[in-house]
């Protein structure tokens, strides 16, 4: 019999484990979803970001396939969000993000030796990358001395022709990027990386992914700023339109109406513009973060005589930022504030309407007095006519008696009849009175 110890024991002595949940593996495996790829040295590294807006990660993977060459893939993986390939020694990386797709080749540069430059990805092929154009970086990657970084910075220099420069020192020395941040006639801007002596594949493939996200999600970020600028001018007149508002609910000669209609109109005009960039100022300040963070992660130094790559984007990078977050605020505040508005036009609005109804109510009690003044004086005209009837009936009567041969004066006995028949008629009134006004 199997000790008590063994229970609950999978095979080889691993402990058995619940039912995994849907998206244990999924969540699991996130932080392998985007791995460095490991580049040898020397290589040339081709990045293409396009906004996938329209785009099917289908469309994605048919164009893959349309490569000389390129290997069968299950559909899973053409299908997912990271896709790698080996085309004849090169490496083309394929990931999918919300916004856009990032294209990644990784070669020997032409030249670099036997056999290193048979890699085959016609012009025609990157013209056709499903998608809007983004970003497009060609990055040199070669080993290099850097005892003396200003020597190094020249020799890099010349490859920008007249152009001014930014160039960092990465890490702890390992490596010196240079760029002009300029796009080239071919469409690709070009930043060249030297690294030291001894730099290992995976080191290089870490040097190489943060420079491209660095630029690709700079490039992201600042999509916001176009917006910004556009709603400018949309903000200045609704901000100038809820303060002539504001001002006029303190006048009571201003129609209600019509500041109720102006001020429905501006708020559906905020919703519309807070709907339409919305999206795109959070998109923003995510993408920021992102370029913070992995310009912190290269760890950069100045050369002197330039400026390091991180402070001249940053410098730049920030006040486009600051004008985005800036206006996502005014866009907030001013549909607060269009709330705050309409709280007290509604305020307005309600105690112009009590006002009103306590008029009515005076006139409508008014009305009612009068009413019941006039009831009161009908029914005492009511009991009047009903006892001159009641005493004439009395008259015929006692006239008919008297014709009949009794010994009476109809005369008198119709005004001996007057006290009894008005209190009669009288405590009548009162009895229906009495009734009409008992609790049900």
């Amino acid at each position: 019999m199997a000790s008590a110890d063994a229970v609950g024991q999978a095979a080889g002595g691993a402990p058995a484990l619940p039912a995994e949940d849907a998206l244990r593996r999924e969540l699991h495996d996130e932080v392998h979803a985007r791995p460095a790829a490991r580049i040898r040295l020397p290589a040339r590294v081709l990045h293409v970001a396009v906004l996938n807006e329209g785009v099917s990660p289908e469309d994605e993977a048919r164009h893959i396939a349309a490569l000389p060459h390129a290997p069968a893939v299950d559909a899973a993986a053409q299908h997912g969000a990271y896709l790698q390939l080996r085309l004849h020694g090169a490496l083309l990386r394929r990931e999918r993000h919300s916004e856009f797709t990032r294209y990644t080749l990784i070669a020997a540069p032409p030249g670099a030796g036997p056999g290193t430059d048979a890699v085959d990805v016609p012009p025609a092929w990157w013209r056709a990358i499903p998608g809007r154009l983004v970003a497009a970086i060609e990055l040199d990657l070669a080993q290099g001395e850097l005892a003396d970084a200003q020597a190094a910075l020249a020799e890099l220099r010349r490859g920008f022709g007249a152009e001014e420069v930014v160039a960092s020192l990465l890490g702890d020395g390992y490596a010196l990027a240079v760029t002009d941040f300029r796009v080239q006639a071919d469409g690709f801007e070009r930043i060249a990386v030297r690294c030291a002596g001894g730099t290992t594949a995976t080191r290089a493939g870490r040097i190489v992914q943060r420079l491209l996200e660095l630029e690709s999600y700079r490039l992201m970020a600042l999509r916001g700023l176009p917006a910004a600028k556009a709603l400018a001018g949309t903000l200045r007149e609704a901000e100038a339109e809820l303060v002539d508002i504001t001002a006029r609910t303190v006048d009571r000669d201003s129609a209600d109406a019509d500041l109720l209609r102006r001020l429905t109109a501006l708020a559906a005009r905020i919703e519309q513009a807070t709907a339409a960039n919305g999206y795109r100022f959070s998109a923003t300040a995510a993408y920021h973060a992102i370029v913070q963070q992995r310009s912190a992660e290269l760890r950069e130094r100045a050369v002197p005589g330039t400026q390091a790559l991180g402070v001249f984007m940053q410098r730049r990078l920030t006040p486009a930022m600051a004008t985005v977050a800036s206006t996502a605020e005014r866009l907030a505040a001013l549909s607060l504030r269009i709330e705050r508005a309409g709280a007290l036009l509604r305020t307005r609005v309600d105690i112009a309407t009590e006002v009103q109804n306590q008029q009515l109510l005076a006139r409508l009690t008014r009305g009612q007095e009068l009413q019941l003044r006039l009831q009161s004086t009908v029914e005492g005209l009511s009991i009047a006519a009903i006892s001159y009837y009641v005493v004439s009936l009395v008259l015929y009567g006692a006239k008919a008696a008297k014709a009949a041969g009794l010994p009476l004066e109809p005369e008198l006995v119709a005004g001996a009849a007057i006290p009894l028949v008005l209190w009669g008629v009288w405590r009548l009134v009162r009895r229906i009175h009495e009734r009409l006004h008992a609790p049900v």
